[in-house]
């Protein structure tokens, strides 16, 4: 049967880079995804240490691991040259570099960022119709939303206050701008931000506030000139500015900051002299197990 560009094919829905499994792309190629194994929860990583003369066991930290992830399916094609351009497209999407696999679910559209991990397998039924099988790996276990969420503000400022000359009785009427950016994570799981800082700006610092009162810091101790632009990547614990390393300029006294599952964090700007120009970029996405 002829199909429609577009069309969804029913059931598990997934784009593998550029290719729409479990639906119909624009050369007419039906891609019906059978099987997404490993979609539904990562490996774990943890120890059991048997008590010496007791019940039980010591139990370690538990840990995600890496998160394998294989797509079986059935390719159908108008001809035979369309599915042979079609299974060359598809190994091109299970690349050796980081590729972007969504997952349609019924609730949130999610993405993990994965790699080939395994020699993609592929058997022709006719002349049109193949099956695939595709192993990727996602590093990061986590499941992301697809909504890239973000918020930038500036150093915190106050206008107003006391006028003269004085009539009593004193009205102050000061007004602070807090400089603060509010980061939501809808997801169950915790999710780790990417933090820009904008120069000019003297020695700049990043508090974060959590709902329970604690407070994570990010203290940098050089300058930012003009056009400077230092990213904080709180995932792989760096601090760039362009191609070089500031990493050793940037003490974490507490931990590197997270927002929790079904949770909000207050990131602070701050710095001991205010500039206008000076930014704060925050970007992140709520994360799932």
């Amino acid at each position: 049967m002829p199909f429609t560009a577009g069309q969804d094919l029913g059931g598990i829905r997934a784009d593998l880079g550029s290719i729409p499994l479990g639906g119909v792309d624009t050369a007419g190629v039906a891609w019906a995804l059978q099987s997404l194994e490993g979609w539904d929860s990562a490996e774990v990583r943890s120890e059991y240490t048997d008590r010496e003369a007791d019940h039980g066991a010591w139990a370690s930290p538990v840990y995600l691991g890496a998160r394998p992830i294989t797509l079986t399916g059935t390719v159908t094609a108008p001809d035979r040259a369309t599915l042979e351009d079609a299974l060359e497209r598809l190994r091109a999407a299970a690349a050796l570099t980081d590729t972007t696999l969504v997952v349609y679910e019924l609730t949130t559209p999610k993405q993990a960022t994965v790699r080939r991990s395994g020699k993609p397998l592929f058997a022709y039924v006719t002349d049109r119709i193949a099956t695939y099988s595709v192993m990727v790996t996602a590093a990061d276990p986590r499941r992301y939303g697809t909504t890239l969420q973000s918020g930038t503000t500036g150093l915190p400022t106050t206008t107003g206050g006391l006028a003269f000359p004085v009539t009593f009785p004193i009205t102050f009427s000061a007004t602070t701008v807090s400089g603060a950016i509010n980061a939501v994570n809808s997801g169950t799981f915790e999710t780790r931000p990417v933090l820009t800082i904008t120069g000019p700006v003297t020695a700049p610092s990043i508090s974060a506030l959590y709902q329970d009162g604690t407070v994570k810091q990010l203290i940098y101790s050089l300058d930012l000139a003009s056009g400077d632009v230092l990213v904080i990547d709180t995932d792989a614990h760096t601090a760039m500015l362009g191609s070089v390393s500031r990493r050793r300029f940037l003490t974490v006294p507490s931990g590197w900051p997270t927002i929790p599952a079904g949770s909000s964090v207050n990131y602070q700007f701050q710095s001991s002299t205010y500039n206008a120009s000076a930014m704060l970029t925050a970007t992140w996405r709520s994360a799932w197990m």
